[in-house]
């Protein structure tokens, strides 16, 4: 684990391996993380405001389990740019291909799943209002 972690966040650590890449590549790099990092802000902020502004929806506790889960989403995403920003930086000083990852299509998938989630919740609420 303390190997993963100095990997993660000691810049000498990244530069030990491979060859100084154009420095295009390495600022692609830095601003996808960065995009990443802006995503995880976005979702800890709808996790607050769920938290504070939500009113309080049919199901006992879906306010809470909505603020929770896009906390935790958030949290992942910024724990996983970090992640992301290192293995692509490796692969780019050794002149290999670039890692593929899943967590992309994994994330867009449970944000459209929270959203339908959330419509049931606002049709729901809407249809008993009446």
């Amino acid at each position: 684990m303390r190997e993963v972690i100095r990997r993660w966040f000691d810049p000498s650590e990244v530069k030990r391996v491979g060859t100084t890449p154009d420095y295009r590549f390495s600022l692609a790099n830095e601003r996808t993380f960065l995009a990443w990092l802006r995503t995880g802000l976005a979702l800890i902020a709808g996790g607050l405001a769920a938290a504070q502004f939500l009113p309080p929806l049919p199901l006992r506790h879906l306010r809470e389990a909505i603020a929770v889960a896009l906390l935790l989403l958030g949290a992942t995403v910024a724990i996983r740019a970090v992640n992301h920003w290192t293995r692509t930086e490796r692969a780019i000083r050794l002149g290999e291909e670039l890692p593929v990852s899943r967590f992309p299509a994994v994330l867009a998938l449970l944000v459209a799943l929270g959203a339908l989630l959330l419509l049931g919740a606002v049709l729901v609420k809407g249809l008993g209002g009446r």
